[in-house]
């Protein structure tokens, strides 16, 4: 066999890469589709993050060294109801339809990690470090947001700061890689659409060595790869997707968990993440001669009975329960008592009621103790839900108390509520 037809054998040499999918035109049309979407991945995700008010307390601050890095944090509306349902929903499902699409972007140009030397210049030297904090980055954050949407909490600490903090490691090289890469991809893009071939790529990107220069016979053309890459995307986003919605489409999420245990049928029903069970609540402990809701204020401390809230006067919402891994129920019929009118019984006006400190029996995990803002506990929606569905809510969802709000995230929702501290926080 002559040295011509002899394999190259090292991953340096651009004859080692053979496939004739690769090149500036393949990696551009999937560098655009990405920078879209991780650019809307960023934001809901910076936006689930506020959604939990982590300047308001610190029990609701899992990242309490974050810095400048929380400085776009505002506080989270009520309006739209479904607002946290939506963004999160979004997050959790783009993010998952992505993956084709990002392994598609890592195959097409695994040759350029390999390329030698490793800086001709200092653009070049930038370009490569993007590259690594972006290949790294990116794939902790899908690895660890997909192992929390399945509810497997397999990470050397809390998931919130991980993903958080990979987050803006990821974006700085991702906005570094963007702009030394953008007006290559655009490039490239044009040739498309003027009809350029293979030849004119290669040639027309010198610094950018995707094209094999012998490269195998072609099984696929790239066009062909899109649409297999496509088609893995639409086939994830429908297996996903139903997990934000109620009804039928709920069955088609064959990869989301929908939540933890069974929530059985009924008017409690719906999904749940957290047992009784599972945090230490007794039956004993919830017993309506045992149970007293302790809620304190500048008058003082009143302590009620669940029959004592039951003759309060008691309001209803039709609102969902939307969670960090991206699922949601459909809106349930809460009926409870206004959290603006717990406030009026400890000192304060309907109209000027402040923040609260919530706390629940749960004695282990996290989000036991939480912590809401006035305009959280002005809405009329907000209630200390007693009944769900016209029946008492069942010992899985928070009996005898738990809290519900409008656009909320689920761990806000404090269940089996024992106290409630109303005073700037």
């Amino acid at each position: 066999m002559s040295r011509l037809h002899t394999p190259p054998a090292s991953p340096t040499s651009p004859g080692f890469w053979r496939s004739p999918v690769r090149g500036p035109w393949f990696t551009s049309v999937l560098g655009i589709v990405l920078l879209g979407g991780i650019t809307a991945l960023f934001v809901t995700g910076l936006l689930s993050y506020a959604a939990y008010n982590p300047d308001l307390s610190p029990v609701n601050d899992k990242t309490p060294d974050k810095g400048l890095l929380g400085f776009y944090l505002f506080a989270w509306p009520t309006q739209p109801h479904w607002l946290y349902r939506l963004t999160q929903g979004i997050h959790v499902t783009l993010g998952i339809t992505l993956i084709p699409v990002l392994l598609a972007k890592l195959w097409s140009v695994v040759p350029k990690l390999f390329a030698l030397p490793p800086a001709r210049s200092l653009t070049h030297a930038l370009e490569r470090i993007s590259l690594l904090l972006l290949v790294g980055g990116v794939l902790f954050e899908f690895v660890t947001g997909v192992l929390n949407v399945q509810l497997d909490y397999l990470f050397p600490g809390s998931f919130y700061p991980l993903h958080f903090y990979g987050a803006w490691v990821f974006i700085a090289g991702f906005v570094v890689h963007v702009v030394l890469r953008a007006p290559a991809a655009v490039r490239n893009l044009r040739r498309m659409r003027a009809g350029k071939g293979p030849q004119e790529e290669a040639g027309g990107e010198p610094d950018f060595p995707l094209v094999s220069p012998r490269p195998a016979e072609p099984t696929v053309s790239r066009r062909g790869a899109l649409w297999f890459v496509g088609g893995g995307s639409l086939l994830l986003f429908g297996t996903t997707a139903g997990q934000s919605f109620d009804g039928p489409l709920r069955r088609t999420a064959l990869l989301a968990p929908h939540g933890g245990a069974d929530p059985g049928s009924g008017p409690g029903g719906f999904q749940i993440n957290k047992t009784a069970a599972s945090r230490g609540i007794a039956a004993a402990e919830t017993r309506e001669d045992v149970w007293r809701l302790v809620v304190t204020g500048p008058s003082g401390t009143v302590r009620l009975s669940r029959k004592e809230l039951l003759e309060l006067p008691l309001h209803s919402s039709a609102l969902p329960i939307a969670c960090v891994e991206g699922w949601s129920t459909g809106d349930q019929w809460w009926r409870g008592v206004r959290l603006r009118e717990l406030a009026v019984l400890v000192g304060y006006d309907a109209d000027s009621a402040p923040d609260v400190m919530v706390e629940s029996l749960q004695r282990r995990g996290a989000f036991r103790r939480a912590a809401l803002r006035s305009n959280q506990v002005r809405d009329p929606r907000s209630l200390l839900a007693l009944d769900v569905n016209g029946e008492p809510l069942t010992p899985d969802h928070g009996y005898p108390a738990r809290i519900i709000v409008p656009a909320a995230p689920g761990v806000l929702n404090t269940k089996w509520v024992a106290r409630m501290t109303f005073g700037d926080l």
